[in-house]
């Protein structure tokens, strides 16, 4: 099979034999070799399983594993590298499609697609990142969409700008005080498939990730986002002396 070239999520994902979770094992022994860090983050999102529902040898998988369907054939591939990475002291860390046919005992989930994935990974008692695209996706456009859009770098789309950021709670009030506990943090997303240069990456992060900066670090009832706005110029002297370009517009 030749090497993915076309834009978008391809159908063709890992087939689920012994060999291939092998080989995904000596990857990760590889991985951990180079990088200390406690999580070890698999992926696991836009895995479309059309190719799997189609596939003879992976129909008589799922049926010798004793699994309902492909979602739980995903969840199960995903529980072989969780087993391994704790053996190992690590921690296995995915996006919030590891959901879906039941969540591996150690993972702990990144959420993406709103907070709803998060919600429930931490009901269910597991650590979670909020990263949600409608607070934290920095590749989508700081210009709502209009002539002065035009103005702006070319980017994927969407449109999130600072005062949004400043307003992301990563907390949902939704949880209780136990639950909340299993909220580590948010994070940012900075794809590169529209950001040719480190300056224009610059440019989609800042001051956005200042303002998410602050709203990680800030009690709910202390965020003031007309306070934010008049010590930001403050943050533009300091990127301005580390030469970081940024967006200067409202």
């Amino acid at each position: 099979m030749a090497v993915w070239t076309n834009w978008g999520v391809t159908p063709w994902i890992f087939n689920a034999d012994d060999r291939t979770i092998a080989f995904m094992q000596d990857v990760l022994t590889e991985v951990l070799g180079i990088f200390p860090s406690t999580f070890i983050h698999v992926g696991g999102d836009e895995a479309a399983k059309d190719v799997w529902k189609t596939d003879p040898g992976i129909q008589a998988r799922i049926k010798q594993l004793g699994l309902k369907d492909e979602h739980e054939l995903q969840s199960w591939f995903i529980k072989q590298m969780d087993g391994f990475l704790t053996a190992k002291g690590r921690r296995l860390i995915g996006w919030d499609e590891i959901l879906e046919g039941g969540l591996a005992p150690g993972a702990t989930v990144m959420s993406w697609r709103g907070m709803n994935g998060g919600i429930a990974a931490a009901q269910a008692g597991h650590d979670v990142v909020m990263a949600p695209t409608t607070y934290t996706y920095f590749d989508y456009y700081q210009t709502p969409n209009g002539p002065n859009r035009a103005l702006e770098p070319l980017s994927i789309g969407g449109y999130l700008p600072i005062d949004t950021v400043y307003a992301f709670e990563p907390v949902p009030p939704v949880l209780d005080s136990v639950q909340a506990k299993h909220i580590l943090g948010g994070q940012a997303q900075l794809w590169t498939e529209y950001i040719p240069t480190p300056k224009q990456a610059e440019y989609m992060a800042f001051p956005r990730l200042v303002a998410l900066a602050e709203v990680l670090w800030t009690p709910r009832e202390r965020k003031d986002f007309a306070d934010f706005q008049q010590r930001l110029t403050r943050h533009f002297a300091r990127l301005d002396a580390l030469d970081v370009n940024y967006r200067r517009g409202p």
